[in-house]
């Protein structure tokens, strides 16, 4: 391999969402990527027909198929997105979380050891802090997750901690708060099934696909009386993933940072946003509050800027939009 030759990047559900734009940012920043996705949730159309990278259908808690495909493709790095991120089912069904998220992560590190691959770039979550108690929130924010989800990613935190010590793993943890958009080219976006994050909803809602969009809670105290997320591009989130693993690459050391734009949006911005980029109106129920909904969730990404010179370029919630609207057009309306 020469020195310039990039070294072959294993990403963990990269037939997801986030995963197929990290994929995406990694192609174009010369890497070899190979996806392993067990298709539960990914799309494998987008990984063969879009991304068009090697594709391994498995799972990460099958030790002799990763030690394979570590052996096969000379993996050097992984980044690892295969994770079960539903909030509400992590409440219902937690064994299903704690066995994915937590035991099979657990194996994939385990056997990364094992062949000496010592660099990963861990998927992590801003539902590790829980309730806020500063805004925005900075990465020294006391974690006390207030979901089995939230805690999956928390444990997995502390289980990277500990092997970079025992084991001089290296990794570099993202914290991202409400991914959000589309790949401006079109070319990936936001399709799950079933769908509970709002700006798709908006969007479905838009194309007719769903009669209303709900607002849980306008008592809040916010200026409009709605929840405030922060929201960030799909691909500012991407890119953040490729210069955190060439910061590892390049000798960093283990670091944790948030991912999120600093700056947030109502539903009701939200909900307007969409009406802007759809030229449509959006017909909106009014429901109470869910239990658990913070007023407000909003990130400092001040040391993720500094250290991994990472700047978010698509910050405002009309262009996330305009992004997610273009792809829904193509993806849902049969063109």
């Amino acid at each position: 391999m020469s020195h310039n030759q990039k070294s072959p990047v294993l990403v963990t559900g990269g037939a997801g969402y986030i995963g197929s734009h990290a994929v995406l940012a990694l192609k174009q920043a010369g890497y070899p990527v190979v996806v392993l996705d067990n298709l539960v949730y990914g799309h494998q159309d987008l990984v063969e027909k879009v991304l068009q990278v090697d594709f391994v259908q498995g799972d990460i808690s099958d030790r002799a198929l990763l030690t394979k495909v570590f052996a096969d493709y000379g993996i050097q790095a992984v980044m690892h997105f295969a994770a079960y991120a539903y909030v509400g089912e992590s409440v219902t069904n937690p064994a299903k979380y704690y066995r994915n998220n937590v035991a099979g992560t657990l194996t994939l590190l385990e056997t990364m050891v094992e062949v000496g691959i010592k660099t990963i770039v861990f998927s992590s979550t801003c539902a590790t802090y829980g309730n806020p108690e500063q805004l925005p929130i900075p990465e020294t924010h006391p974690q006390n997750p207030i979901n089995p989800y939230g805690m999956t990613k928390l444990m997995v935190e502390a289980i990277l901690s500990d092997f970079d010590q025992a084991y001089d793993l290296r990794s570099v943890r993202f914290r991202y708060f409400n991914a959000a958009g589309a790949d401006p080219a079109g070319r990936l976006g936001e399709d799950h099934s079933p769908e509970t994050h709002l700006i798709p909803l908006v969007l479905l809602t838009a194309l007719g696909r769903r009669e209303n969009i709900a607002i849980f809670g306008t008592d809040y105290d916010t200026p409009d009386g709605t929840c405030i997320r922060d929201y960030i591009h799909v691909t500012d989130l991407a890119q953040a993933h490729v210069q955190g693993l060439e910061y590892l690459l390049t000798g960093g050391r283990t670091e944790v940072f948030n991912l999120g734009n600093g700056s947030g949006f109502s539903v009701r911005e939200v909900i307007a946003a969409g009406e802007t980029v759809s030229g449509r109106s959006i017909p909106v129920v009014e429901s109470p509050r869910r239990p658990g909904d913070p007023a407000v969730l909003i990130g400092s990404a001040t040391k993720a800027q500094k250290i991994l010179s990472w700047q978010p370029q698509y910050p405002e919630i009309e262009v996330i939009m305009q992004h997610a609207w273009a792809w829904h057009q193509k993806r849902h309306s049969g063109a």
